[in-house]
Order: structure tokens, then sequence, then C-alpha cells
């Protein structure tokens, strides 16, 4: 049966202990107040200073704790901010190393055509018989016709016939020509014949095009192949039409009746040309036909012969 509500502590040992206990923290509190008082009245920095150091003493192992997961804290947001500006340097980087290639193959691009310019202007001080100089607008490679279009014609001087050259060396000649175009057989047409010299020894040739960008050497005298491969050829001048000594070709293949070359000028790769003058333009122009004989029995038209002339005889004393 339950104990009634109204018993009395001192009846229950527990009770009693609870009581007990009670009044010792009750006279402990009372003491540590009195030790307190006496340590601020006796103490020469006074009773804040000291139970200041006292809290001190007690946080400083916790600030310390504290302020080193601030720190870690503050290091691990500053690395993952850097790597996050890392990756957007390394996209700026990039950008700006594509910017500085192509700055860098404009500016190669620039130096190629100041180097040819170079070339060219060289050229023009070296020749005499220059007729214009032009842009090479556009060129045929998908045929068996090796044709290229020059920016010039007629109303520069330019006529059929007329070598077209580059720095490098022959490019063609002119086969047709408008009022501000002109159209070139290139050297490497099948249709396109060029006397030619071994630089080597001077043994002559035809240089006849393949018309697949390569040049056929043929040696005008029957026998042995007197090329090898390396050897240059220069315009011979025979035929008139090209002045001598422009470079042509150079040997790249020899087989025992073949000589195959490639030309040295490439119009794939020339900007500009120019256009000179026929060598000897006679060479281009029909003979003049002589005046068919007299028949016989008749004299030739025109005045009648008048007889020479006879000397006096001289004086004689």
């Amino acid at each position: 049966m339950a104990p009634p509500k109204s018993r009395r502590p001192g009846f229950s040992r527990k009770a009693q202990y609870g009581l007990f206990f009670g009044y010792v923290l009750a006279v402990g509190g009372v003491l540590v107040a009195v030790v307190l008082l006496l340590l601020s009245v006796t103490s020469s920095d006074g009773f804040g200073g000291t139970l200041r150091g006292l809290v001190l003493d007690i946080t400083s192992p916790v600030a310390k704790g504290g302020r080193g997961a601030v720190r870690a804290a503050s290091e691990g947001g500053s690395k993952v901010s850097d790597y996050f500006g890392a990756g957007r340097r390394n996209s700026e980087l990039r950008d700006e190393i594509k910017r500085m290639r192509v700055q860098i193959l404009q500016a190669r691009a620039t130096e190629l055509e100041n180097k040819r310019l170079k070339q060219l202007l060289g050229l023009r001080e070296a020749i005499s018989d220059e007729v214009a100089l032009a842009r090479i607008v556009g060129s045929t490679f998908d045929s068996s016709r090796r044709l290229a279009t020059l920016s010039v014609g007629a109303a520069q001087g330019v006529r059929v016939g007329q070598p077209v050259r580059a720095p490098e060396g022959l490019i063609g000649r002119v086969v047709e020509v408008g009022r501000w175009a002109s159209r070139i057989l290139l050297v490497t047409d099948g249709a396109s014949n060029v006397p030619v010299r071994l630089v080597r020894d001077g043994t002559p040739a035809l240089a006849t095009g393949r018309g697949d960008g390569t040049i056929e050497i043929k040696p005008l005298e029957v026998g042995k192949n007197p090329f090898r491969q390396g050897d240059l050829f220069v315009s011979s001048g025979v035929g008139g039409i090209f002045a001598p000594g422009i470079p042509v070709a150079i040997v790249i293949k020899v087989d025992r009746d073949d000589t195959i070359a490639r030309p040295i000028a490439n119009p794939a790769r020339i900007d500009f040309a120019i256009v000179q003058s026929v060598f000897q333009p006679a060479a281009n122009q029909p003979l003049n036909v002589a005046p068919p004989p007299p028949a016989a029995g008749t004299l030739p038209s025109g005045p009648a012969p008048q007889p020479a002339p006879v000397p006096e005889p001289a004086a004689t004393q």
C-alpha cells in the first residue's frame, strides 16, 4: 500500500540524505563567497582583476581552439576561392594564347609577304623589259589544262605571247588578253614547250608540261639520258619568246628514258608576277614574203635601169 502524502521527510532515509546535501551545498556556497570576498579585499589588483584572470585562464584553451577552427575555415574558403579563381585564370590564359597564336600567324604571313615583295622589287630593278606588274587572281588545278588569270590586260600593254615570270622563275606565257585581265598558259600545261638548258653543263633540252603539275625534260640528242636528280634547268632563249637564264624546273625523278621535274615557280604559292616583253619580237612575226621571180622573156616591173656613166678620158699634154 502506498505511503500517505502527508508523511514527514524525517521518516525517509533518502529524503534525509537530500536534505543533508542541500545544507552542504549552501554552506559551500557561503564559504566560496567568503573566499572571494577575502580575495577581493587582500588582492592588490582587486577582485575584478583576479576574476578576469581566472576567467582568462579558463577560456584561453577554448579561445585558442575556436581561433584555430576559424583559421582553418578561412583557409579552406580561401583554397576553394583560389581553385575557382585558378580555373577562371586558366580560361583567360587559354584565350590569350589563342589570340597570341593568331597574331603570330598574322606576323608570319606579313613577313612572308614582305619577303616576296622585296624579291619582286629586286627583280623589277634587275630587268629592263617589264610590261606590267600583275596579281595572280586565279589558276586551274582540277583538269589537264593548267591556266592562270592575271589582273592586267590590254589596257596595261599586255599582248599575246609575252612571257610571265616571278622572282622564283618562269610561270608561263600570255595566251588570251582582255581589257583588264589576261590568261596565261603555265609551264606545266600539256601544250607548253620551253627550250631550256642544263645549268651544270649547258646541255640543251625541251621542257614540256605534263598537265599534272610536273614537267618532262626531253633531251634534244638521242642516246643515254644525261640528266640526274637535282639538275636545274633555265630558259635557253631559243625560239625568241623567253629571255635566257630564267629558272624553269628542277629534276625530281629520273628513269631510263624519262626525266620528271617540278617547276621552280609554283603559281599556287605566288601572289604577284611580272609580264615581260617578248625576248626577240621578230620570232613571233611572219617573215617578209619575197616578190615572185619575173617570167622568162619579160622585163621586171619598175623603172628601167639606167646605164652606168662612162668616165671621160684624161687630157694629155
